[in-house]
C-alpha cells in the first residue's frame, strides 16, 4: 500500500472512531440531564403528586441506561429525552397543585 492510501485509511479510521465516541458522550450527557430532572421531580413529591409522570420518567431512564449498556447510543439518548420530558411535565403538574 502506498503512503497516500495509508494516510487516507488512517484518517478514515480516526474519523469513524471519533464520530462514534461523540454519540456515546451525547447519550451520557442526556442521561445525566434526565437523572437531574427525575431527582428534582422526586424531591418535589412527584411520586405522590404526579405518579404517572414520575413512573414514566423513572422507567424511561432505566430503559435508557440499559440500552446504553447494549451500545445503542442513539436509542439511549432518545429514551433519556423521553425521561427528561416526563420529569419536566411532572414538575409542571406538581407546581399546579
Amino acid at each position: 500500500m502506498n503512503r497516500k492510501g495509508f494516510v487516507v485509511l488512517l484518517a478514515l479510521v480516526f474519523f469513524s472512531l471519533s464520530v462514534s465516541g461523540c454519540a456515546y458522550f451525547a447519550a451520557k450527557d442526556e442521561i445525566s440531564s434526565a437523572e437531574k430532572a427525575t431527582a428534582e421531580l422526586k424531591g418535589a413529591g412527584g411520586a405522590k403528586l404526579a405518579p404517572y409522570y414520575y413512573c414514566s420518567a423513572e422507567s424511561y431512564l432505566e430503559i435508557s441506561k440499559y440500552v446504553l449498556s447494549e451500545n445503542s447510543w442513539a436509542k439511549s439518548k432518545e429514551f433519556a429525552k423521553r425521561s427528561k420530558s416526563a420529569a419536566e411535565a411532572g414538575l409542571a403538574e406538581v407546581k399546579k397543585k
